[in-house]
């Protein structure tokens, strides 16, 4: 079949883009359209496929500022040619399901999520932005609600990543979706050797969703070290806390320095609610528990009282409370539980149940 994969934007390495390469591996000769693509910023897999852009790749400033241009993306569908495609791919989390294949294509849309900044975190991701954009924003979100369910209907079959983003897309879309588990590098992780020291890790941007306070003020009450990695962490949370000495901000890290972050840490906390969450799949392969709120993408990521537990309420009260029930009954030193819980999420196992979803539709 001659494949295409639509996705949204190529200017970083994250979750999604891993999907990508693991789509090209299934589909080696298949092409690449998206609306931004800056080589620079992506694996040498990408760089290596024809990769076709929409007339949003030529505006200003285009690789930094391309959320402000996401208004003009459904309109720039519009520049890709598919009707000669017979398998058509669409990776969604920006506008990338509205294209229109011929008749007798197959197009099904990975939604990585239905847009976050059209639906549920509208209000979110817009307080923070200028009084400018909110007024623009607020004009323009309705019709491109409307576009996005319209587009839907191009849509022969979803696939996503868990059953919470499969509850959403049914809630606007309304379509059933097929969960399949994104791919995750656990394969880098399973070899690491845990020595476990005396900190707690939280791996992320320190961002309102992501609910870093209730991890910072748990540990800062209970008297508990903390080791905060990731990218992006805003300035006033570490000018506030930089002489705790129970805290210590990492900023982003390597690859390495995360397996070895993951080698010491007593658990990883997880307090946000997340669509999937990578973080704690790699923890949980590299034999590290995880202390997750109880919602979202975890409740499928974490095997309670064998990879991790559950807290019920986002407050650090609750997170003390579970912390201390994990460091008082129970044990996660059997790496084999681990091991066997994360190779759901490899590769492999991507691969394998997207080829059986394609290949039901031959069946048909």
């Amino acid at each position: 079949m001659k494949t295409a994969i639509v996705h949204y934007w190529l200017v970083n390495m994250r979750g999604g883009e891993k999907m990508l390469e693991a789509l090209l591996e299934l589909y080696p000769q298949a092409d690449i359209f998206t609306h931004v693509y800056d080589p620079k910023s992506v694996s040498d897999i990408i760089k290596g496929k024809r990769v076709f852009t929409s007339r949003i790749n030529r505006l200003p400033f285009v690789k930094k500022l391309y959320p402000l241009y996401m208004p003009l993306m459904p309109d720039a569908l519009l520049d890709f040619n598919l009707q000669d495609y017979d398998l058509i791919i669409s990776s969604e989390a920006g506008p990338a399901k509205g294209i229109v294949p011929n008749p007798d294509a197959y197009h099904i849309c990975y939604c990585h999520s239905p847009m976050r900044y059209l639906w549920d975190m509208y209000h979110e991701y817009f307080k923070r932005k200028n009084a400018v954009v909110r007024f623009f924003m607020k004009r323009l979100i309705p019709s491109l609600r409307v576009w996005d369910i319209t587009s839907a209907n191009l849509v022969d079959r979803f696939v996503t990543n868990s059953q919470y983003v499969a509850k959403r897309i049914y809630r606007y879309y309304k379509r059933e979706a097929e969960v399949v588990f994104g791919p995750v590098p656990i394969e880098q992780y399973k070899k690491i050797i845990r020595k476990p020291l005396d900190y707690y890790l939280l791996f992320g941007q320190i961002t309102d969703y992501k609910r870093a306070d209730i991890a910072i003020n748990a540990c800062v009450k209970s008297g508990r070290k903390l080791i905060v990695a990731g990218g992006g962490p805003k300035k006033k949370v570490i000018r506030k806390y930089r002489k705790n000495s129970l805290l210590a901000f990492k900023g982003k890290v390597s690859d390495e320095e995360a397996a070895s972050l993951f080698a010491g840490a007593l658990a990883l906390l997880y307090p946000g609610i997340e669509d999937l969450g990578l973080v704690p799949i790699e923890a949980q392969a590299a034999g590290c528990p995880v202390i997750a709120y109880r919602g979202g993408g975890a409740l499928e990521t974490v095997k309670e009282n064998e990879t991790g537990i559950f807290f019920d309420e986002q407050t650090p009260e609750s997170l003390i409370t579970a912390m201390d029930h994990f460091e008082k009954n129970l044990k996660f030193h059997n790496r084999e539980v681990f091991n066997d819980h994360v190779k759901q999420f490899s590769k492999e196992a991507f691969i394998e149940r997207m080829n059986r979803v394609i290949n039901e539709r031959k069946r048909v």
